[in-house]
């Protein structure tokens, strides 16, 4: 998750610092694809793809391409995530990792 929070903010910060130059940066969270990643990362026995339907990654694509030319900043797809994103301004940060930490596990631990 630290990774990822770099992520979104160094974007952020590069958006803001390039604001007025034709130039747009728009971050795109798209939660847990159906790509090739699981299975080359060994994650198939993850909480995250088992219990949770992988979105097409098609329409994360294209959710985030009409994204880009709309001009728009972070985007999070699927409602689920969505929620987590709310979620975060609302519950205190240990018991968030706590969650992700679950979601991210295997079942087997």
């Amino acid at each position: 998750m630290p990774t990822k929070s770099y992520v979104i903010s160094f974007s952020e910060a590069i958006r803001e610092e390039l604001k007025g130059n034709g130039v747009t940066v728009t971050t795109l969270c798209p939660g847990p694809t159906a790509t090739e990643f699981e299975k080359n990362a060994e994650l198939q026995d993850s909480n995250l793809f088992k219990l949770l339907k992988p979105a097409s990654a098609t329409k994360v694509a294209k959710y985030g391409y009409k994204a880009l030319m709309a001009g728009k900043g972070v985007v999070v797809y699927g409602l689920l995530n969505k929620c987590m994103v709310f979620m975060r301004r609302l519950v205190p940060s240990f018991i968030i990792l706590k969650i992700m930490k679950r979601i991210q596990g295997t079942s087997s631990r």
